[in-house]
């Protein structure tokens, strides 16, 4: 990407297309395009159509995404996929229609088989059975994913898809139920808190092994791929550092300042045992990640204190 080259982020007010904007801005890039959901609705092909067409943005960071937590999925499985399927779809479609230079595709790690190898490589993508949780969010996902890898192979485009770990930091959503559960962690042990609250019970048994990646180191590893990679195969983003939820806890009420007990609800679903991903590709592109988790953590704890309307989205 030039620095002028004109850059359009779908899905800039969310906690990854905002990273993005602010990368690309520290970068120097001076030709960012955004649109608000109510100055695009990308769910309606039209619309997406008829921005394409005028815009003709030279790169696309596809970041917008219906997300949300095991209740949230497991509970609007229709909405999740429809929400995701058509929105990427559009995107996708008419960025290859207004001939854009280059794509990139946020994937999630939770598409992966539920019971992959660990850690998982790329290539174990549709291996197996996915999580029942999130099947619907997943199945919307890898729609995508395929779509960008069929157009390259089909009509010579340069669509990339990349598969970020969890991810936390500024813009989070820090909402009690559709939340994922790092901010939940950091809303539940606050508000416990500030009441003087004895306990704080988490949901599962806390065995569950998961890795977290900065958003802001995403962001950065994004721009980078974009700039650099060219394949069709996707490429995971993250630490390859893993930890159980029970240790996340336990982090987490340090850093809020939580002194009470933590107890397990174990009739609560633990959702996929293990996702470590293999980042050996990443690797050797030559990018690596910069942000502890402690520190991030420390990180989103102010981001959170400083943006308290967060918690109710």
């Amino acid at each position: 990407m030039k620095k002028d080259s004109k850059i359009y982020v779908a899905g800039h007010r969310g906690m990854v297309g905002s990273a993005i904007v602010r990368n690309l801005e520290a970068k120097g890039y001076t030709n960012i395009i955004t649109r608000s959901h109510s100055e695009l609705d990308l769910l309606r092909q039209s619309q997406v159509e008829r921005f394409f067409e005028e815009e003709k943005p030279d790169y696309v960071f596809l970041a917008a995404a219906k997300v949300g937590g095991i209740v949230a999925n497991s509970s609007a499985l229709a909405d999740f996929m429809y929400e995701n399927m058509m929105l990427e779809m559009n995107v996708i479609h008419a960025a290859w229609e207004s001939n854009c230079k280059k794509l990139l595709f946020l994937g999630s790690s939770c598409i992966y088989p539920r019971l992959a190898s660990q850690p998982m490589r790329e290539d174990c993508l549709l291996t197996g059975s996915l999580e029942p949780t999130n099947e619907a969010y997943a199945l919307a996902k890898i729609s995508g994913l395929k779509y960008c890898e069929y157009l390259n192979r089909q009509y010579g485009t340069n669509f990339i898809s990349v598969m970020p770990t969890n991810l936390y930091g500024p813009n989070d959503n820090y909402h009690s139920e559709h939340s994922h559960v790092l901010p939940a962690l950091i809303r539940r042990f606050h508000e416990a808190k500030e009441a003087g609250a004895k306990s704080v019970t988490c949901w599962g048994d806390g065995s569950p092994l998961r890795e977290f990646l900065y958003v802001d180191d995403l962001a950065d590893a994004c721009v980078f791929l974009m700039n650099t990679y060219v394949g069709n195969e996707t490429v995971n983003v993250g630490t390859g550092k893993e930890l159980t939820i029970k240790e996340l806890a336990e982090l987490v009420a340090s850093i809020v300042g939580f002194e009470g007990k933590i107890e397990w609800d174990k009739t609560r679903s633990n959702g996929t045992p293990r996702k470590l991903l293999d980042i050996s590709k990443l690797d050797s592109l030559g990018w690596h990640y910069s942000t502890e988790l402690e520190d991030g953590i420390h990180l989103a704890y102010k981001d959170f204190l400083e943006n308290p309307m967060r918690s109710e989205r």
